[in-house]
């Protein structure tokens, strides 16, 4: 990476122009000039956008209200358009703001419209059920002239799910003196405010009391009616009269109806307007508004980190070296402009860089897993090159299983033959796009580590001659030439677990020490490639302190006991002791006792010592004393050599201070002579710095003032955590074990509970049986093992990476490259409006 400075002219929209530019065709990162100022000189055209965005959200909501299909293409037809025929940043403006008045009037009219037609429509409903109370045998009696001068009623339009409350209200606040009859309306109503159609139900409420006086009651339950917020209307005397009126109503229905019609007509076309594609691949008005506002505020955003002066805006600016000549190139082409654009390369500067690592569809999936715990230092040893093999191989030895394997990855087979048609799969499809070579390596590891396993689906796949012969008794007898004596009997199982161990009595046993004692080989490996990486860090910052006094002593320490532990696995596996072998945990446990007993180890070495050579109790006796005497050598001379290059780098600074500053000088002298801007050069005072630098994110601005006893604390601490954690780390790496067992137990019962037993079926029921628990052991396969499983196996295998082999190099403590991008910026925002 590589810091400039980027001086560009002020005035008449040329700033905007190189912005739109840089944002397109270039890859540069800025830094907050006016991050200590909070100066926003373009402020007013944000605040402009964003009221513009709000307009647009209003008419999106109201597509999508209607059902409109919008159309969207790629954000580079809409560039390319826009290059050809851009848009004129005041002319939409005044155009949106017509837009939102006029529509705001024309929904406003239809939320009136429907509103009358609504009531119009609960009206005919309570009308059309007077008609059916007064006309039939029941109604005859509320037709008679007596009851007309006792009875009273109140009848309205209630939700449906409120239709029980408000009876039960009405009945508690008329004390049981009302009858409350309910009659649901078929056909749904239309809310005027969310477009959503709703069931409603009419209430009849029946009282003592006649029709032309008012009673407290009736107070009451008008005052209930109001506390719901339903609509009332009133109850006819009598069956003509709810006849005469229901052919009112119906008239005057039709008559609304057919306005509402006209009107929801004449929105779909002023719709139609806005949803109309202006060109061939394009997308439509609307969204190529919401493109081009998105891409005007970012490009003021941008501006809104500038320093401004005079006649020239200035910022600092993070890019790739070997995109600088494409960068000048790009500044060069803008036209239009009077002035043109500087960028002029920072020298000696002091500031962290950003990190860009470039990343393609393959990578892009690990280097997010490693970012999501940090971003690596700049120039740092990147994990995410390491995790590409690494982490799918861990994830495969955890979830070994050919059968499973297999259908993982089929299904990542068929994520990357779809490819970009994901994109069209909604809610999902972008995700599945991204991780399709993810899927697919851990399903190409998985079935790797099944046949290694052999197993699929808990059966033995018998790919060779098995290695061992069974007696009548069912006893196992190797023929192969198990101890190495030549013999002519053959070798072992050619590839993988001789399919004879499964279903033996002491195959539980055999996998478990095989897979335990892998995960502590591969986890060790993997350990010790991380302190390597530490070596290639130091050497790299030319560090000879955490050369020699880290990554040495950590190294030591590392192969002296754990390496030496994995010799002892791979020794037993490849020289066969007949008699009274060491165990490796007994062994390691003498090891570290020292002299202080004998041990296992001591009486049944893994070798004797021969002429002038030494056993193995020796070597590991040696290998103990190393790792002890690292330990020290980690701790005791990193602070005080710190210290003492602390002094060095103190009386170096002052002797070159007036010297950085008429370099510093001489540089601003260079840049302002391009425009005459002495304002600049009176800003610039110290280090550069000191004008923003919020890219940076508070990163490499200064370490401070050197603290020995902090600087001694520090050190403790890493001392302690490297040691104790690689202990801890070692036995952490146990987990692919535990899970290959547990994914293997899982399998094993889910096939004999099912399948296993189904088998065991006599005809005719034999085949019905298969086939029942053929779904059954499915349908649990694929929500267990291929669901939860996988999901289980790849987090603790993201823990393996982040916690016990990052650790061991990486600090995490960088900041990511993040260039402006219109194109980004666009897409980022396509959900938000």
């Amino acid at each position: 990476m590589k810091e400039g400075l980027l001086v560009l002219p002020h005035g008449e929209g040329q700033a905007r122009k190189y912005l739109n530019a840089i944002g397109q065709k270039t890859s540069i990162q800025f830094e907050d000039m006016n991050v200590d100022a909070m100066r926003r000189p373009y402020r007013k055209h944000v605040q402009r956008l964003e009221e513009m965005e709000r307009i647009l959200r209003f008419l999106f909501e109201e597509m999508n209200r209607m059902d409109c299909n919008i159309v969207k293409t790629q954000i580079d037809k809409f560039l390319d358009a826009d290059a050809v025929q851009p848009y004129v940043l005041d002319d939409l403006e005044a155009k949106l703001k017509k837009l939102y008045v006029h529509w705001t009037e024309m929904m406003s009219n239809d939320e009136k419209l429907t509103l009358q037609r609504n009531h119009v429509v609960e009206e005919v409903e309570v009308m059309r059920l007077a008609s059916r109370m007064m006309s039939g045998s029941q109604g005859d009696s509320l037709d008679k002239p007596l009851l007309n001068r006792t009875l009273n009623a109140v009848a309205g339009c209630i939700l449906l799910e409120d239709q029980v409350r408000f009876a039960r209200a009405v009945f508690r606040a008329s004390r049981g003196n009302t009858f409350t009859h309910l009659a649901p309306i078929e056909q749904k109503i239309t809310d005027p405010k969310t477009g959503n159609t709703v069931s409603k139900t009419i209430f009849v409420i029946f009282f003592q009391g006649s029709s032309d006086t008012q009673s407290a009651l009736k107070e009451k339950i008008v005052k209930v009616c109001a506390t719901f917020g339903v609509n009332t209307y009133a109850w006819p005397q009598s069956a003509p009269d709810a006849t005469e009126k229901l052919k009112e109503l119906e008239a005057n229905l039709r008559e609304k109806t057919a306005t509402l019609i006209q009107c929801e007509d004449l929105i779909r076309q002023d719709a139609a307007e806005l949803l109309n594609v202006p060109g061939a691949g394009r997308s439509s008005t609307l969204e190529e508004w919401r493109c081009f506002c998105v891409k005007e505020k970012s490009i003021y955003a941008m501006l809104n980190m500038f320093e401004e002066a005079q006649t020239h805006m200035r910022a600092y600016v993070w890019f790739a070296e070997n995109d600088e000549t494409n960068i000048k190139s790009v500044l060069g082409e803008v036209a239009n402009v009077k002035e043109k654009a500087v960028l002029t390369p920072v020298t000696n500067s002091t500031k962290e860089p950003p990190t860009y690592i470039r990343t393609n569809d393959f990578t892009d999936p690990w280097q997010t897993v490693i970012n999501t715990y940090g971003v690596p230092r700049y120039q740092e040893a990147n994990p995410a090159l390491f995790a590409c093999v690494s982490f799918p191989f861990i994830f495969g030895m955890m979830y070994g299983d050919v059968g499973h394997g297999t259908c993982l990855l089929l299904f990542g087979s068929w994520l990357v033959f779809k490819g970009k048609s994901l994109l069209d799969i909604k809610d999902f499809g972008e995700i599945l796009y991204w991780v399709r070579y993810l899927v697919l390596q851990l399903g190409i590891y998985a079935t790797f580590a099944g046949f290694l396993y052999n197993d699929m689906f808990s059966v033995g796949l018998q790919l060779f001659d098995t290695r061992y012969a069974v007696s009548e008794e069912g006893e196992y007898t190797p023929t192969w030439d198990a101890l190495n004596e030549g013999n002519g009997k053959g070798g072992p199982y050619p590839f993988g677990v001789d399919w004879s161990w499964h279903g033996a009595t002491n195959e539980l046993m055999f996998m478990n020490s095989l897979k335990m004692k892998l995960s502590v080989l591969f986890g060790v490996l993997q350990m010790t490639l991380g302190v390597f990486l530490r070596f290639g860090n130091a050497i790299y910052f030319k560090s000879k302190i955490d050369f020699f006094f880290e990554c040495i002593p950590m190294l030591i320490f590392m192969v002296c006991f754990f390496g030496w532990m994995d010799f002892m696995i791979l020794y037993k596996w490849l020289n066969p002791i007949a008699t009274g072998p060491p165990g490796i945990i007994n062994s390691l446990i003498c090891m570290a006792m020292g002299p202080m007993g004998v041990g296992q180890a001591d009486l049944f070495p893994l070798w004797e010592a021969s002429d002038g050579g030494m056993s193995s109790v020796q070597i590991s006796t040696i290998s103990m004393n190393l790792a002890v005497v690292a330990i020290p050598w980690m701790l005791l001379f990193k602070p005080f050599l710190l210290q003492q290059e602390d002094k060095k780098a103190k009386a170096a600074q002052e002797a070159a201070g007036l010297e950085a500053k008429g370099n510093r000088r001489k540089t601003m002298q260079a840049i302002t002579s391009v425009g005459g801007d002495n304002d600049m050069e009176r800003q610039e005072s110290g280090d550069h710095s000191a004008g923003g630098g919020g890219g940076g994110g508070g990163h490499g601005h200064g370490d401070g003032e050197f603290n020995m006893g902090e600087t001694v604390i520090h050190q403790v601490i890493e001392t302690i955590e490297y040691v104790l954690g690689t202990v801890s780390h070692t036995a952490s790496y146990l987990r692919i074990w535990a899970l290959s067992l547990a994914h293997q137990q899982l399998s094993q019962v889910f096939y004999s509970k099912t399948i296993g037993m189904a088998l065991t079926v006599s005809a005719p029921w034999n085949g019905i049986a298969v086939y029942i628990a053929f779904c059954v052991w499915f349908a649990i396969t694929c929500a267990v093992l291929l669901g939860m499983d996988v999901l289980e196996c790849f987090l603790h295998t993201l823990r393996l990476h982040w916690v016990e082999f990052d650790s061991k190099f990486f600090k995490a403590d960088g900041y990511a490259f993040e260039p402006y991008s219109i194109k980004k910026a666009i897409a980022d925002t396509e959900d938000k409006l």
